[in-house]
């Protein structure tokens, strides 16, 4: 087998909107939309179905819980081989399961358990194909602009994240109402299949050969290629710390988003339209985050102390949410949360991404991404439990969840080495 390196930085264009930058950003936000309509979708089938909160939270745990494991393995991959073909081959293979999903759906045949096992074996190829994706995506992104330009391209692709939340969150409700599951399923399955088409028209310089292995001599290289992206962050002070405060958050964070559709239909008296409402107002607000990221750039120590307010800000949203009962100002909540959001992951990525050694990139951030993902399907598996368990006591589970994440926050950034990582060009 003929292993491949990441394309040299000399190669990259002096533009930021060039050619290939473009068809990954096209697919990409295609394909987000797509995505956007399908969590939407298994959200309130799962609730309308079943009306299990601990059932959604497992479900949303077996999604998380491969890219937890596997992205580690995922990043060693982007390292050795073409991101860009690999970006293609996981897109296909997620479009495919996504449609054949929604034949089964539509057909009528299933039982409800049997539709209940298809989406835990859905979410559970998405999960695979994702820890092998977001290393690679990454990881590429810096192959295909300008060094100088990384935050305002690493900005574009937030930007189309969240366009295509606000889109498929504030349209997919009413279609949810309007065609049922199924059938956004099979538009999502479409999506991932354009995005694969249109990363397969990126072209990049051929990257240079590297030596041919046997099968066991690749396996020890492999896993010593995973040994050194683990050797990277340990021995650079202040990274580790860095990367684990957001992994924090998330752990809380995605203990909500199980609750968010209860939240909506107790606190709010509202139905699947008003939920994707109120993510795409926080979707509003990220975008407002991505677009100040992309034209501010901080650097050094006013960027250390931009990012310290973020950041030590972030988790306050939680600790009031679970009391509003007012629809005007949840949603003004989630305009603040996005703009937050917005601007902390913009700056957590280019620092990552600029100061990690090209040939190191996508295994940083392939760790990076598992230590993200690690704590998820517990969060999401107890946050299920927890809205079991207290009868669905919003305010309760919100403001604990909020408390504890604004405390492990506060004595992350405590932390001088990750306050000097963070002030690094």
């Amino acid at each position: 087998m003929e292993i491949e390196s990441v394309p040299d930085r000399l190669s990259v264009p002096t533009r930021l909107t060039n050619r290939n930058f473009l068809l990954l950003w096209q697919g990409q936000t295609v394909s987000r939309l797509g995505n956007q309509a399908f969590s939407l979708a298994m959200a309130f089938w799962v609730m309308e179905a079943t009306g299990s909160a601990s059932l959604m939270g497992l479900l949303l745990a077996t999604m998380s819980l491969p890219t937890a494991l596997l992205a580690p393995i995922g990043g060693a991959v982007a390292d050795r081989f073409s991101r860009i073909r690999l970006l293609v081959v996981c897109d296909v293979i997620a479009g495919a399961a996504m449609l054949a999903s929604s034949l089964c759906l539509s057909s009528g045949r299933l039982s409800r358990p049997a539709e209940v096992a298809l989406l835990f074996a859905l979410v559970t190829i998405s999960g695979v194909v994702n820890a092998f994706f977001q290393p690679a995506l990454a990881a590429c992104i810096p192959d295909l602009v300008p060094a100088e330009r990384l935050n305002a391209a690493n900005s574009l692709n937030q930007l189309s994240i969240q366009l295509a939340a606000l889109l498929g969150q504030g349209v997919g409700g009413v279609l949810y109402h309007l065609l049922g599951a199924a059938r956004l399923f099979f538009f999502d399955g479409l999506s991932f299949l354009f995005s694969a088409a249109s990363q397969g028209l990126i072209r990049l310089p051929p990257p240079p050969p590297r030596e041919r292995r046997g099968f066991g001599a690749s396996i020890r290289q492999f896993m010593g290629d995973i040994r050194e992206g683990f050797a990277y962050i340990r021995s650079t002070p202040g990274l580790l710390a860095y990367i684990s405060a957001p992994a924090a958050y998330n752990f809380f964070a995605f203990a909500l988003l199980v609750l968010m559709p209860f939240y909506v239909k107790i606190n709010l008296h509202g139905d699947a339209r008003l939920y994707g409402f109120i993510l795409a107002a926080m979707s509003c607000g990220a975008v407002t985050g991505f677009v100040i990221a992309g034209l501010v750039r901080f650097t050094g120590e006013a960027r250390a102390r931009f990012m310290v307010i973020l950041i030590g800000a972030a988790p306050l949203p939680m600790l009031v949410v679970g009391f509003v009962h007012d629809r005007l100002v949840a949603l003004g909540l989630s305009v603040i949360l996005g703009v937050l959001i917005g601007l902390i992951n913009v700056n957590l990525i280019t620092l990552i991404q600029t100061n990690t050694p090209a040939e190191l990139r996508g295994r940083v951030m392939g760790l990076w991404t598992a230590l993200l993902s690690a704590l998820t399907p517990l969060s999401m598996a107890l946050g299920g439990f927890a809205g079991d368990l207290t009868g669905k006591n919003i305010p309760l589970v919100f403001t604990t969840c909020g408390a504890l994440t604004l405390a492990i926050t506060i004595a992350t950034l405590s932390r001088r080495a990750t306050r000097e990582y963070l002030a690094r060009a």
